[in-house]
């Protein structure tokens, strides 16, 4: 997983849309997110005006641990594809590098055989992003907005 003191740099997340928007239209589906394990939308492309994404973020983190405590009961390290079948939406989820969860959300004109397939590629630049994202060095995060405050200015800031 990322570490929570993990910076995400704005580079990095323009590579992780174009990723995903290049998803989006590869797999001709409706929606693709990229959320953490915490549940917290990441990025996301497509028709995204139409959903309530906070909550369908949440709720396929909390379908993710849920899904690993059952793999967990069958001696199993993790699930990590998940596919769930609708009328009119179908949805798959995918686990990258136990790190994050992509998401597709896709209808009739597309089908699980092809977004399979792109998300397997997908997969592998998201998991290059954030392997280098996680083995950046304390250093390189130096060009932070918060890397010039000290322990005394926050000490400061408390003493008013």
């Amino acid at each position: 997983m990322i570490s929570p003191q993990s910076v995400m740099y704005e580079d990095e997340f323009h590579r992780i849309q174009g990723a995903i928007e290049t998803l989006l239209g590869a797999a001709n589906a409706r929606v693709v997110f990229v959320v953490d394990k915490n549940g917290q939308l990441m990025a996301a492309a497509g028709d995204v005006d139409q959903l309530d994404t906070t909550s369908l973020a949440s709720l396929t983190a909390g379908n993710i641990a849920a899904t690993g405590g059952i793999a967990k009961l069958l001696r199993e390290n993790e699930f990590a594809t998940q596919f769930h079948e609708g009328k009119n939406a179908h949805i798959h989820i995918q686990l990258v590098s136990q790190r994050v969860i992509l998401v597709v959300i896709f209808d009739a004109k597309s089908s699980l055989g092809l977004v399979r397939l792109r998300v397997r590629k997908t997969t592998e630049e998201l998991t290059a992003i954030f392997e280098a994202m996680n083995k950046r060095p304390v250093d390189a995060r130096a060009g932070s907005p918060f890397a010039e405050i000290t322990d005394d200015d926050i000490d400061n800031l408390f003493n008013d």
